[in-house]
């Protein structure tokens, strides 16, 4: 089973939606119940939804727990380094249009909560993975190959603010 990294605020938003969609289950069960009620299920668009949305949560609900025992929960506050990885943010420059880039790595279950993140298993985070300031590195995108030269490297800290409550 491979580990899957994650930064401890991304932990704790995974781990919150979990709590949430788990306390939403009642909910949903009542609506259930209540256009059951309704009669003929057959034509029953109420208990039709009820159903669809109950199915979606319970596929998130099983996703997000068959996770968590993977993630490799990383504190952002003591990463660092010259090369590329797990919560560097990184600035590019393309070289043949002279556009800049800049991306913060992060786990794959964490870059929706995070603007400008980039999961580093993707095609673009693989391909910067390693990578030195001044290293050029290509990278397939839907336009095609793009050649970029990395600008800098730097480790901020938490990419994702959370409201502590």
């Amino acid at each position: 089973m491979t580990s899957i990294p994650i930064s401890q605020e991304g932990y704790k938003l995974m781990k919150k939606e979990l709590d949430s969609l788990k306390k939403q289950r009642p909910e949903v069960s009542e609506a259930i119940r209540l256009a059951r009620e309704e009669g003929d299920l057959r034509e029953n668009g109420g208990y039709h939804a009820a159903r669809e949305r109950q199915g979606m949560m319970e596929a998130r609900i099983n996703f997000i727990e068959s996770r968590m025992a993977r993630y490799n929960v990383i504190d952002m506050k003591t990463l660092g380094g010259e090369k590329i990885s797990f919560g560097a943010t990184v600035e590019l420059e393309d070289v043949e249009s002279g556009e800049k880039k800049r991306y913060t790595l992060l786990g794959p279950d964490e870059t929706g909560f995070c603007k400008g993140s980039v999961s580093i298993q993707s095609p673009v985070g693989l391909a910067l993975l390693g990578k030195s300031v001044g290293d050029e590195v290509v990278i397939q995108v839907p336009r095609g190959r793009v050649e970029y030269e990395v600008l800098s490297i730097a480790f901020n800290g938490p990419a994702i603010t959370l409201d502590e409550e």
